[in-house]
């Protein structure tokens, strides 16, 4: 396996991992909002609609990351 299908390969499993991390943090979202609904608790759905802009945020964060280690990578076969 040459250098370039290592770091292909890693810069899969991270999009995946990331992929997977979204999952996970909706799920919860939606737990804690239909948990916060059971109880009768309207300040629970604030608080979820205040924690999806920080999901956003990291998903561009990894986005923004993956791109330069893309960057980097285009950078070492250009010459």
């Amino acid at each position: 396996m040459g250098m370039k299908d290592k770091f292909q390969d890693q810069s899969q499993q991270w999009q995946e991992q990331a992929k997977q991390k979204a999952q996970q943090a909706r799920e919860q979202g939606q737990r804690g909002q239909e948990q916060g609904q059971q109880r009768g608790r309207p300040g629970q759905e604030q608080g979820q609609r205040r924690g999806k802009p920080g999901e956003r945020m990291r998903d561009e964060e990894t986005e923004r990351l993956q791109r330069e280690e893309q960057d980097r990578f285009d950078q070492d076969y250009d010459v």
